[in-house]
């Protein structure tokens, strides 16, 4: 019952996933969330996730946002980053995502989709039979309510942690080592 909200992977952040080792797997395509994902709501790229972008493009990875926000939101982000884009996608509708595997121009087996909000981001793309890597949000400094969501997303993450069957199923991509 809870499997379709189980991620094929849980990372810390975007910047702890080997993307190397994905792409080796036959991976070419790569459907971010922006929002919580890559940075704080509301808040522009970073240089680290403008590098991130650009590490990926050099690897042979294709890149696209999909996201519920709209057009004004998405430019703001996309500044420095050369991605293509779906916005105001009403995730965790299937047909956002069948939208990016057809803008990608790849098939499901070929692409991971990447986001922090399991009811949404994870829900959505398994549906489709994409594989996924929840990340955990970023907060801003300070951010002490999380959301009543997030509490029951950590309940069922605690469920998934018990059933290895579902965890890790993407192989050995997450680098260990210090936090950043």
């Amino acid at each position: 019952m809870l499997e379709k909200y189980y991620p094929y992977e849980y990372a810390r952040n975007v910047f702890a996933i080997d993307y190397k080792k994905l792409y080796a797997q036959g991976f070419r395509g790569l459907i971010f969330d922006i929002d919580n994902t890559l940075v704080h709501h509301g808040e522009p790229s970073t240089e680290r996730v403008d590098k991130l972008f650009l590490y990926l493009k050099k690897i042979g990875f294709k890149t696209i946002l999909l996201t519920n926000n709209d057009e004004n939101r998405v430019q703001l982000f996309i500044k420095n980053i050369d991605t293509d884009y779906i916005c105001d996608a009403d995730k965790p509708s299937p047909e956002a995502y069948l939208k990016a595997l057809e803008k990608l121009g790849l098939p499901k087996e070929q692409t991971v989709s990447l986001g922090d909000q399991m009811f949404i981001d994870i829900v959505g793309a398994n549906c489709v039979g994409i594989p996924t890597i929840l990340v955990h949000y970023v907060k801003a400094p300070g951010e002490i309510w999380l959301g009543f969501k997030r509490y029951i997303e950590m309940a069922v993450m605690l469920v998934y942690r018990l059933r290895p069957k579902y965890t890790h199923r993407l192989g050995n991509i997450i680098k260990r080592g210090k936090r950043k």
